[in-house]
């Protein structure tokens, strides 16, 4: 049986010790046979380099020293990968088992996709399910009308196509996968694939409870530098969004009261 394509993973990590484990074990228990896997932490004093280093035996590569962040993280674990296949899975998400096995066959059988995702639900601190992201089929034209329904935490590439635009933008906080699958939907498809492969953590210390709000004006210059308009529908629904703030933000602890 000829070997399956290697996928490169990467793990950006800073003080989340409370949700790494779980992490790294759901990309380890994996189906797949044949991953490279890289946790890049940024120098956490929670305990995380502890569990990083239980795991060492099994990780392609790792460290555990002063970033500039998490997008420096992940092009930092990027710059190591020497996968056919890429992706990121966050420090407090978890991929389900058979995550990989299904993006990688997806890929290979369909050449013209240069990215799959998938679905991803919304877990609490517990695991618990409480909603599910809206994935849904997108492309560059409706990207750059915001209509983003892309799940990272879900989300396989093809090296060859991150080589062309990568790296991600370090100057962006929250918007930097939005950056990513537009410079990706340029060059090729974008192919929603509606299997659950990921689960994506919402608690407390989470950027998106933080406030998810931060990442529009990130959204905005992305479409700005692509050549979008200020009149346009990515701005209208960012207005929409500012109006709708304080129910959005309701909405998210009710998820977590369940």
């Amino acid at each position: 049986m000829a070997k399956r394509p290697l996928v490169s993973i990467v793990t950006p990590s800073f003080n989340q010790a409370e949700y790494l484990e779980a992490t790294i074990q759901s990309v380890l228990g994996q189906s797949y046979p044949n991953m490279q896997y890289i946790v890049i932490d940024g120098g956490s004093t929670d305990g995380s380099k502890e569990i990083i280093k239980r795991y060492a035996s099994k990780l392609d590569f790792w460290q555990s020293q002063e970033d500039a962040g998490q997008t420096d993280a992940i092009n930092q674990g990027f710059a190591q990968a020497k996968g056919k296949y890429m992706a990121w899975i966050n420090a407090d998400d978890v991929y389900l088992p058979r995550a990989v096995e299904e993006a990688v066959t997806f890929l290979e059988s369909h050449p013209q996709t240069g990215m799959v995702y998938g679905d991803a639900d919304f877990i609490d601190g517990t695991g618990r399910v409480i909603g599910r992201f809206p994935a849904r089929q997108t492309d560059y034209k409706k990207l750059m009308r915001g209509y983003v329904h892309v799940a990272q935490q879900s989300a396989f590439w093809r090296s060859d196509l991150w080589k062309q635009v990568g790296p991600l933008d370090p100057s962006f906080y929250f918007a930097m996968d939005y950056d990513l699958w537009l410079r990706l939907a340029k060059r090729s498809t974008l192919s929603y694939h509606p299997r659950v492969w990921a689960q994506f953590r919402m608690h407390a210390a989470s950027k998106t409870m933080q406030d998810d709000m931060l990442a529009w004006p990130e959204m905005l210059k992305v479409h700005q530098r692509e050549g979008g308009k200020r009149l346009s529908l990515i701005h209208l629904k960012y207005a929409l969004r500012r109006l709708l703030r304080p129910l959005l933000a309701l909405r998210h602890q009710w998820r977590l009261r369940g």
